[in-house]
């Protein structure tokens, strides 16, 4: 690798870092706000969100940069191409924090509905995904890949009750179907964020391993290497 290459990829590693950093506290933000309906730390989250947007596309065009400029081969080419999809995966899921919080800035202005208990398991999961995630990204640890991975199936099985629990209250309370509808939103969002976080250590486990591991089979449970 020459100097330059080494340079600038050194570069986007600590800028992607940054926006993983931003997207973390805004999911963070979301799921406080969600929890505790928070209107104002809603609103903040919806707010930051034009930020997150900016930096993606200025990752998108230095990744752009790099490949046209140096050509890249290798390691630094799985690098780059993992960098793009992760930086996409990563406003995508800043766009479903944004969807979270706004369902949180409806839902303030209604009356309050006890929601299904479920929801606090369900997002202390997804930020754990979050987290380790970003951990696995930054370490290139291939085992802490897997484990995110694994506990997607998890986070898909919550919000498969959660339906069904909304399904079911919706019969017995239908004074309250728009409050649930938005409950039913926000768990679609959580699951969102999981499958989008299951997506960024895929591409850490085929940069570290070369290996394809997004199929799955019986359902949707995983198929795969056993974590070491």
């Amino acid at each position: 690798m020459s100097f330059g290459l080494r340079k600038e990829i050194e570069y986007l590693k600590k800028n992607l870092l940054a926006l993983c950093t931003m997207v973390e506290e805004n999911v963070q933000k979301a799921i406080l706000a969600c929890l505790s309906l928070d209107e104002k730390l809603a609103q903040k989250v919806v707010d930051d969100d034009d930020e997150i947007d900016q930096r993606e596309v200025e990752m998108e065009e230095e990744c752009l940069k790099i490949l046209a400029l140096h050509q890249p081969v290798a390691i630094d080419l799985r690098y780059l191409i993992a960098a793009l999809k992760i930086n996409n995966d990563l406003e995508r899921i800043g766009d479903s924090a944004v969807n979270i919080a706004e369902r949180v800035l409806y839902m303030v202005r209604k009356p309050m509905v006890r929601l299904p208990s479920d929801l606090m398991a369900m997002t202390e999961t997804v930020r754990s995904m979050l987290r380790k995630c970003i951990d696995a990204f930054v370490s290139m640890d291939v085992q802490l890949a897997y484990e995110v991975w694994y506990m997607d199936d998890l986070v898909d099985e919550t919000h498969r009750n959660n339906y069904q629990i909304v399904q079911k209250r919706v019969g017995q309370c239908p004074d309250d179907i728009d409050v649930l509808i938005n409950f039913l939103s926000i768990s679609r969002n959580l699951e969102r964020i999981a499958d989008l976080t299951t997506n960024i250590v895929e591409d850490v486990i085929y940069l570290l391993e070369g290996k394809v591991v997004r199929h799955r089979i019986n359902g949707g449970s995983k198929s795969g290497p056993t974590v070491p």
